[in-house]
């Protein structure tokens, strides 16, 4: 039993010298890591310091050692201002003698102020017209096909006895959905319009687009052509033809006379569409053309001057034009060209006979 005891107590000495001896091997390790980790921080602390000069360069600054040496050559620090100073000096041209060159000051005008430049060029019926398309054009692609059909198309029962008075108008300036006929159109509309009411005036322009929509309406319905837009074009484009009917103009790549254009315009139509049914809003646009034409400068000189009943009124000139004596200088000499033309001859604005 004492044997028993005493090797229990000798394996339990043990055991404790052995635990003990362990922790003890433990706490060396902790102690020599943490030596070696603050030795390793503090190395690495020296190698990242960053020095003050270099400091003061980031912030824009120097050192006094750099000023010295600085005031000493007697340079100036340099800052934004005088770098770009400098380069717009490097910039200037110089004359021949050695002077300065003086500039003017560009502007650069945006994209959209250009265009808006060009659209207030334009002359103001033939503008009113444009954006009148423009405006209904999108109305059209916003209601949808049918829609646009049923709401802007000329119904005669719904203009009477429902009031609503903007079809005959709506009908005047829908061209179809976006299109590269659509684009054509539109070009044809600006050309000719301006062209019309810069030779006649924007009150006389007014005139036969007011006497174009009443005749269109009316032929429209006869023939159930629900749009004459392209009717309105083709006006325009006789009665331009007719003033100068044996000038030379280029079509495509043919050189033909001027009054050859609307059919011209017609043949491309029917073309394109591979139908006869599209030439049918030309014949109309050619027929309300020439009636307009035929009153306004061949029955008033068949009359020795008498029933220009289409000569628009003063009022109207005056709230339109007002007192422009260079445009009614140019109207005047269109005019007594147009007159004085004998039938089957061409005469050019401004030339011999």
């Amino acid at each position: 039993m004492r044997s028993f005891f005493s090797s229990n107590r000798c394996s339990s000495s043990s055991r404790r010298v052995s635990d003990t001896s362990s922790w003890m091997a433990v706490l060396v390790v902790l102690i020599v890591g943490t030596v070696a980790c603050q030795s390793t921080l503090t190395n690495a602390r020296k190698s990242f310091i960053i020095p003050s000069t270099a400091v003061l360069d980031f912030r824009g600054g120097a050192s006094k050692q750099s000023q010295r040496k600085r005031r000493k050559r007697g340079g100036k620090s340099a800052s934004l201002t005088s770098l770009n100073a400098s380069s717009d000096q490097k910039k200037k041209k110089k004359t021949a003698t050695g002077g300065v060159q003086v500039q003017t000051a560009s502007k650069k005008d945006t994209g959209s102020a250009e265009w808006i430049t060009r659209y207030k060029t334009i002359l103001p019926l033939t503008r009113v017209y444009i954006t009148a398309v423009a405006t209904v054009t999108l109305l059209g692609l916003a209601l949808g096909e049918e829609m646009a059909q049923g709401l802007l198309a000329l119904d005669p029962i719904r203009t009477l006895y429902g009031w609503e008075l903007w079809r005959p108008f709506t009908a005047a300036c829908f061209l179809g959905p976006p299109s590269i006929g659509w684009l054509m159109s539109a070009y044809y509309l600006f050309e000719y319009g301006s062209s019309l009411e810069r030779a006649y005036g924007t009150a006389q322009h007014f005139v036969f687009l007011g006497l174009q929509i009443i005749l269109l309406c009316i032929a429209s319905l006869a023939f159930g052509q629900p749009f004459f837009a392209n009717s309105v074009i083709t006006s325009m484009l006789h009665v331009l033809s007719r003033s100068m009917p044996h000038q030379k103009v280029k079509w495509l790549v043919f050189t033909v006379p001027y009054w050859c254009l609307p059919y011209g315009l017609m043949a491309s139509d029917v073309l394109q569409a591979k139908s006869l049914a599209a030439a049918l809003p030309h014949v109309l646009g050619i027929l309300t053309g020439h009636a307009y034409y035929f009153h306004k400068f061949v029955w008033p000189k068949l009359n020795g001057g008498m029933g220009d009943w289409l000569a628009a009124p003063q009022f109207l000139v005056n709230l339109l034009e007002g007192n422009n004596d260079d445009d009614d200088v140019a109207k005047k000499s269109l005019n007594a060209a147009l007159k004085s033309r004998k039938k089957g001859k061409g005469r050019k604005l401004g030339g011999g006979n």
